[in-house]
């Protein structure tokens, strides 16, 4: 089938929610896509931030294969099978968390984190302590109350009114969250390094702050962590990268996660301490599909590769060469460099739109976060090499604006 006829058959039959690019991928091989007509394309995305250990790995394929073989995709939560058990016990033993309960996306994962919030409080006997808040800037999903959670006007409007109780305070502004604190406020929801709104680090004073600020009020600290988590910043969770001199000090009571979870196929998870796993009792919460033995096996697999500290060294190292080649660019439509890790983000003086249709062209996969930040959300396992590629690329398409 040619390329043309893929992109009219979907134009005829699929809902046109998104835009695409005029190529069709068809497979990979590392870090490279390749299209129908075989161009490559140096992957700078990865899925955005799902795919951390690239396409057609060897290992992961084997852990697919040795799972298929059992022929157990899929029982239902009803009936116990190792494989999720298994990867809850190695997502517990990375971070703060005590139970973990699996679900399908970050939004999914966001979700579940606000009921599991709203049950805590609802014990507290306090009819009116459902408030949520959250952070300018934020991008926690689209289902009703991850966008409620989401200020973005033209995400919103078309779908009001939203999930009621959400708050909204300045991100990086304390002083600001105190003045929407008060004993009706169950939850604080934040992302660490916030990506959809721009690649913006949370500074780690007000992690610190906003963990006080829970304890203050009897709420529980959300860290959502669907795309800074799982190796990405170059410690497993964000949070750790940020809080580096002592992360315990700003964990959280509740953390989610997805994208990068198994690799690209659908999961979330959402961690949580004891305390909370208390509240929530047999039938308050459940999904159909979510940690089923296939996705679960790999996941685990997953968890155990980005975890190895060696690794998560690579990452940083990797994550630090890619913004000092940035900064060397030294173009004067670069505004600003940041991040952590392999999550960087670089805001320029123009949209970044045109920019990505360039570097398309000539054969890498980048996307934006916001009109006027380039992202780089490359797989994990991409080489130095690849990243200078990548940057000279983009070095070329900014001399010719």
């Amino acid at each position: 089938m040619s390329t043309q006829d893929v992109i009219q058959m979907e134009h005829d039959y699929v809902l046109g929610v998104y835009s695409r690019p005029e190529f069709v991928l068809d497979h990979g091989q590392g870090c490279t896509l390749y299209d129908t007509d075989g161009k490559a394309y140096l992957d700078c995305v990865s899925g955005i931030a799902v795919n951390s250990l690239g396409y057609n790995d060897p290992q992961i394929n084997q852990v697919m294969q040795d799972a298929m073989h059992k022929g157990v995709l899929h029982v239902s939560n009803l009936y116990h099978t190792a494989p999720h058990a298994q990867l809850a016990k190695a997502l517990c033993e990375t971070c703060f968390a005590d139970k973990v309960h699996f679900c399908l996306s970050g939004a999914d994962a966001n979700e579940g984190a606000f009921k599991f919030a709203r049950r805590h409080a609802y014990d507290k006997g306090n009819k009116e302590k459902y408030h949520i808040l959250a952070f300018t800037n934020a991008f926690h999903g689209r289902l009703f109350g991850s966008l409620a959670a989401t200020p973005r006007p033209k995400y919103q409007e078309a779908f009001l009114p939203l999930m009621p109780g959400v708050r909204f305070a300045e991100f990086n502004n304390l002083e600001s969250a105190r003045a929407q604190m008060d004993d009706n406020v169950c939850a604080i929801l934040v992302e660490p390094i916030q990506g959809e709104g721009g690649i913006y680090p949370a500074a780690p004073e007000f992690l610190q702050g906003l963990r006080d600020l829970a304890d203050e009020f009897d709420a529980l600290l959300i860290y959502d962590e669907v795309q800074c988590g799982m190796g990405r910043t170059g410690s497993m969770w964000g949070y750790q990268t940020l809080g580096a001199d002592n992360a315990d000090a700003i964990a959280p009571d509740i953390m989610t996660t997805a994208k990068p979870l198994a690799n690209g196929l659908p999961i979330g998870a959402i961690m949580m301490r004891q305390k909370v796993a208390d509240s929530i009792h047999k039938g308050d919460h459940a999904s159909t599909f979510a940690g089923n033995p296939f996705t679960t096996a790999v996941a685990t697999h997953v968890v155990g590769r980005i975890s190895d500290p060696d690794f998560l060294s690579d990452v940083s190292a990797k994550g630090d060469y890619l913004m000092e080649m940035l900064d060397e660019l030294n173009s004067p439509h670069i505004k600003e460099v940041r991040g952590k890790g392999l999550l960087v983000g670089v805001e320029m003086d123009v949209e970044v739109g045109p920019v990505v249709d360039a570097a398309y062209k000539k054969g890498v996969i980048l996307v934006s976060a916001g009109a006027n930040v380039l992202r780089f959300v490359p797989p994990l396992v991409i080489s130095k090499d690849e990243l200078a590629h990548a940057v000279n690329v983009v070095g070329e398409i900014l001399q010719d604006m």
